[in-house]
């Protein structure tokens, strides 16, 4: 082919059409015949949104189809969650059926011993008396001995026996567990699984109310802190608050809010475990009867017996929970800026003694809020429980905390003393010249004869507890640990 040959016949007429069409390929020879035009393929825009490379990674995750979402492995989440849930609370509930019955249990300070009790202790001590009293009893006129009876027990307008003292079995109601040894929530879980009326089944009382409130409490909690943080620290509010305002304000609406349900916690837990002595079937039977019995929704939400001490036990504990360790840590002796990211151990360190010292101060408060609980209000009936309670309703918290002080004693009921232990007595402070050992006495005992003890029960469990979480905080590199564990 010559060269001024034409190009006539590559020319192509321009599309109006709005396409994309690759570009032709070279010409190897100008001889060689045109190759035919591919078809036009035109693109046409959508509207699928672009492919999301995260849902690669978990095709379970695309919510783009409907039929992703495994409902089966959903349900079988919710009732794992549920069951550790459950089992957890069950596995720590005896020690806070335990502590809580120490709790609300009244232990008078002048209550006297059982005159016949006394007797029987006289009899028993004459019995293993010495051969000098019993040269002097041989001698002694026989006319002028006299059999010492105790005095008779006063009657009420009916002719029933009133019940003078806590330590009387005879005028004890079968319901109520014998009043004994006080020295931690393990001595009292051992009374309930002993006494005849209660047994092992009795430590469990409660659970399920317990469960529900904990789980709506760590759930609820969170969200009122968020929607708190939303409204009070946008950008359109100026005022200025402390850090530590709506951590607190969320616990104590979330405490408000829940208090129905921690009152009829304890008062399952505190009622009879007998059959015919029971109050309450079941939680919903519980919350029915105070409801209609006791003033309606109005009054289990804002009677000042019940809601002064909601407001202050649940405002209390957050707030020395943050206050208390910022305070503590730079008095340490590790320098002034002591932080849970710097500084770890220390501050799980600090936090311990924080808890401690927040312990002194919760602690009576949460204890004077079970008392409160326990008494019934309106047309209800008492309530019998299966430990002693006050006979004597209280007035509120200060009233309350008057009378626990004064009016009640640390450790177990005084017994009255027999004619020869009195002797001994009496001989040891004649021999003893200088009353050191009667002073000491004294000192030893003036605590314990005080209430001062009753408004801690629990506290060494608390201890162990904070203990605990300190080992495992610091072993296991953790900065934050979980706050249930001090509701123990």
């Amino acid at each position: 082919m010559s060269s001024n040959s034409s190009l006539r016949d590559l020319y192509n007429p321009a599309s109006s059409a709005w396409a994309f069409v690759p570009p032709p390929p070279p010409m190897q020879n100008a001889s060689a015949p045109a190759p035919a035009a591919p078809a036009m393929t035109t693109y046409q825009w959508t509207n699928r949104p672009a492919h999301n490379s995260i849902f690669d990674l978990s095709p379970s995750l695309d919510l783009s189809e409907p039929s992703s979402l495994n409902v089966p492995l959903l349900l079988r989440s919710l009732v794992a969650s549920a069951l550790l849930q459950y089992t957890s609370t069950a596995l720590v509930m005896p020690l806070e059926v335990g502590k809580l019955l120490l709790q609300i249990q009244w232990i008078p300070k002048d209550g006297p011993a059982p005159s016949g009790q006394a007797h029987e202790e006289e009899e028993a001590e004459e019995a293993l008396s010495d051969s000098t009293n019993e040269d002097e009893s041989y001698f002694a006129d026989p006319v002028a001995s006299h059999i010492q009876y105790p005095a008779p027990k006063p009657v009420d307008d009916q002719g029933y026996v009133v019940r003078t003292s806590v330590l009387e079995d005879g005028t004890r109601p079968e319901y109520i567990i014998p009043v004994g040894s006080m020295n931690g929530a393990w001595d009292m879980v051992k009374r309930v699984a002993a006494f005849r009326g209660e047994g092992w089944l009795s430590l469990w009382k409660g659970l399920f109310t317990s469960c529900v409130h904990d789980v709506l409490f760590s759930n609820v909690q969170p969200l009122v802190d968020s929607l708190m943080h939303s409204v009070f620290l946008s950008s359109a509010s100026g005022l200025y608050r402390p850090p530590f305002l709506l951590p607190v304000a969320s616990h104590v609406i979330t405490g408000f809010l829940l208090s129905p349900l921690d009152l009829v916690r304890t008062r399952l837990i505190s009622q009879s475990g007998m059959q015919r002595h029971r109050t309450y079937t079941g939680p919903f039977d519980a919350l029915t009867q105070i409801i209609a019995q006791e003033g309606g929704i109005k009054s289990i939400y804002f009677h000042p017996q019940l809601f002064i001490p909601t407001i202050l036990d649940n405002g209390l504990r957050p707030l020395l929970h943050i206050l208390m360790p910022t305070l503590i840590a730079p008095r340490l002796g590790f320098g002034p800026h002591v932080a849970a990211d710097t500084s770890p151990v220390a501050w799980a360190f600090a936090q311990v003694l924080g808890s401690v010292a927040g312990l002194l101060i919760t602690l009576p408060i949460e204890t004077v809020r079970r008392r409160l609980q326990v008494q019934t209000r309106g047309t209800a009936k008492v309530l019998r429980t299966c430990v002693e309670t006050r006979p004597v309703p209280y007035n509120g918290v200060v009233d309350a905390l008057w009378h626990i002080v004064t009016e009640e004693r640390s450790d177990l009921p005084i017994r009255r003393r027999s004619r020869a232990r009195r002797r001994q007595v009496e001989g040891a402070e004649e021999k003893d010249v200088d009353g050191l050992s009667v002073e000491k006495q004294d000192g030893s005992r003036w605590l314990r004869n005080t209430g001062i003890g009753q408004l801690y029960r629990g506290l060494r469990m608390r201890l162990g507890v904070s203990i605990i979480v300190f080992l495992l905080t610091t072993l296991g590199g953790q900065q934050e640990v979980d706050g249930g564990w001090a509701e123990l």
